[in-house]
């Protein structure tokens, strides 16, 4: 009995030991991205902040719904109210307008204002980057020289700079937010850029014949493209606090327009009336913010990129 229990057990640690075997060869065969979508399920921090991002793009995209209210009408009888007075969920503002009405429609703005200019400077900054560090050379010295020169202006100051030039207005916002993120976008593409030019897989891609284009597009391209949009997820917070910042010194938005920055601006003499009410545009500036941060921070986690 002795020598046929040791078989059975022994069978079984085999069985135990090959299913561990198949689990592990399971794992290591997991691709790339459903690693990245595996960590990422498991961090509870970018969920909320991905639910909460979510919530702001569908408020704000379905602000016409939501409202309650007419964000352009004014009511001067019923101007600042305070949070749950009936008609005005959050308040109004100096002009009697629904505040949460305004919040909403301000979202639009807000976002657009935040998340254009880091695209646009993606696609420029990164045709700059990937291109100076493929070529190298005069021509990456004569690119990164230029690139060095916007860079050693503080971003809020050349915004500001920029802005006033061009006037105030959506439109003008935009490039010059732009113009301000082409600089480390473009550094830090070419840095990458730089790096994965001279590994083995790029150097035999070359010896075998392929065209710079081909050697770009398969070899570079897909090495440099997740640092880059990490980097890029984290300047959309930044983009937005510029935006609103331009936009509370009369250089973005122009009124009647809503946008979180503008009523920040609008409402900041009656903080001591309403000190709640003149907040929510704040806080909706902070939350959004530290979202998009925090969400950047559990990507380059999951994605493990070192920068």
């Amino acid at each position: 009995m002795d020598r046929y229990s040791d078989t059975s057990s022994q069978i079984a640690d085999a069985a135990e030991g090959r299913s561990i075997d198949v689990a592990q060869v399971a794992v290591q065969s997991r691709g790339y991205w459903a690693t990245v979508f595996n960590r990422i399920r498991y961090d509870k921090v970018t969920i909320v902040c991905f639910v909460v991002l979510l919530l702001i793009v569908l408020s704000a995209v379905f602000a016409d719904v939501l409202s309650p209210a007419d964000s352009y009408k004014t009511n001067m009888v019923k101007r600042l109210k305070p949070i749950g007075y009936p008609g005005f969920p959050l308040g109004s503002d100096e002009l009697g307008r629904d505040v949460l009405t305004r919040l909403l429609h301000g979202g639009r703005l807000s976002l657009i204002m935040g998340i254009t200019p880091v695209v646009y400077a993606l696609a420029i900054g990164g045709a700059l980057g990937l291109f100076a560090g493929f070529i190298g050379g005069r021509v990456n010295m004569f690119i990164m020289r230029i690139i060095d020169i916007f860079y050693a202006f503080p971003s809020v100051l050349l915004a500001i700079a920029i802005s006033g030039t061009l006037g105030a207005g959506i439109g003008n916002a935009i490039v010059s937010l732009t113009i301000v993120f082409i600089p480390p976008i473009t550094r830090i593409t070419e840095s990458v850029t730089t790096q994965v030019r001279g590994l083995d897989y790029v150097e035999a891609a070359r010896a075998s014949g392929a065209g710079s284009f081909t050697i770009i597009r398969a070899q570079i391209l897909s090495n440099v493209l997740g640092p880059v949009f990490i980097y890029a997820t984290s300047l959309i917070s930044v983009s937005i606090i510029l935006a609103s910042g331009l936009s509370f010194l009369g250089l973005g938005t122009e009124p009647p327009e809503p946008e979180w920055g503008l009523m920040l601006n609008t409402l900041r003499q009656s903080i001591y009336v309403r000190p709640w009410v003149s907040t929510l545009p704040g806080v909706m500036i902070f939350l959004t913010s530290l979202s998009f941060n925090l969400l950047s921070d559990g990507l380059r986690s999951a994605m493990d990129v070192k920068m």
